[in-house]
């Protein structure tokens, strides 16, 4: 059955639906004996019979049998719809084919007549001087190049107007590409410049680097020397506040105080010094014992006076620290 595949008939609606939607056997019903797939079946046996001129032959109708001339009959009518539609678009590419030559010989014999007019009325190339021939062909030419149709005034002003339109829009377009072009050449400029600078600045920097690493060389050796003078002062200090605390040294004694009570000390021994010296000198006067009482008395008093007059002393420096 191949010789049949190539058909001509459409494919028919029922038969996709019946393909789609084949029973399966577990349904209880058998693909074979479907009415509607042998009925297709046969209508198209004997549409391919008929197109040949013969008679569709007795066979047994068995399910293998029907699965296969359906699945023939399916492919045959696809392919037959892919070479339908195929077939319309060679038709209708034909079609465009012969009106571009019906054209081409309408154009042609357009020219000829209007070669034959000329002829009768004596405007034949050969016939016309060469000036003439030299100015037609010039017109033509201008008016292919303006895409004119005809060589009408109307029709040369109009295409001028349209080309002077665009030569001002071109220039228009021209002035602002320049003006683009400008800025961006400025631009460009000042890029270079500042490349330029940059690189000037890197390569004075690379120049630099060698001695400021020999410097920080040098810092780094300084800052450990520092950092171990640090921790050694440290020490001390922390050593002499120790020390401090042990002979019971407070923030009210300072420096300027001790120096202050100093300078006091020296007043007073300046002012107790006569009256040593004079207790010395009594040492040596005779034993006159009540004159002696009396002269001890009265140093005792002085003596007294003075110490009192040093702690007044000691007491308003240390409250003037405080």
């Amino acid at each position: 059955m191949s010789e049949f595949v190539g058909g001509s008939d459409p494919p028919s609606p029922a038969l996709s639906m019946a393909s789609s939607s084949e029973p399966s056997k577990s349904g209880g019903t058998s693909a074979g004996f479907d009415a509607n797939r042998i009925a297709e079946v046969k209508a198209w046996l004997v549409a391919q019979f008929d197109a040949a001129g013969k008679d569709v032959p007795d066979f047994e109708y068995t399910p293998r049998s029907i699965a296969h001339l359906h699945n023939i009959a399916t492919l045959s009518q696809a392919k037959t719809q892919a070479a339908a539609i195929v077939a319309n678009d060679f038709r209708h590419k034909a079609a465009e084919y012969r009106s571009q030559g019906d054209l081409a010989v309408f154009v042609c014999h357009t020219a000829a007549r209007i070669r034959e007019i000329l002829e009768h009325v004596g405007l034949v190339q050969e016939s016309l001087p060469a000036n003439v021939v030299s100015s037609s062909q010039v017109l033509a030419g201008v008016a292919n190049l303006l895409n004119i149709r005809d060589t009408e005034l109307s029709s040369f002003l109009v295409a001028m107007a349209d080309l002077s339109l665009r030569k001002t829009a071109v220039e228009e377009k021209r002035a602002k590409v320049q003006q683009e072009s400008k800025e961006l050449l400025d631009y460009t400029r000042k890029a270079i410049a500042r490349l330029t600078y940059l690189k000037r600045t890197l390569a004075q920097l690379e120049d630099d680097i060698p001695p400021c690493e020999s410097q920080m060389e040098t810092w780094k050796t300084n800052l450990a020397i520092m950092e171990s003078k640090e921790n050694q002062y440290l020490q001390q200090y922390s050593n002499y506040k120790a020390l401090l605390n042990r002979v019971g040294y407070s923030p009210e004694i300072s420096h300027g105080v001790l120096v202050e009570m100093a300078e006091h000390k020296k007043d007073l021994e300046k002012k107790t010094k006569p009256i040593l010296d004079t207790l010395r000198s009594y040492q040596d006067l005779p034993p006159d014992k009540a004159l002696a009482a009396l002269a001890i008395e009265d140093k005792k008093r002085q003596y007294a006076a003075a110490e009192k007059y040093l702690e007044d002393v000691l007491q308003s420096a240390l409250a003037s620290s405080e």
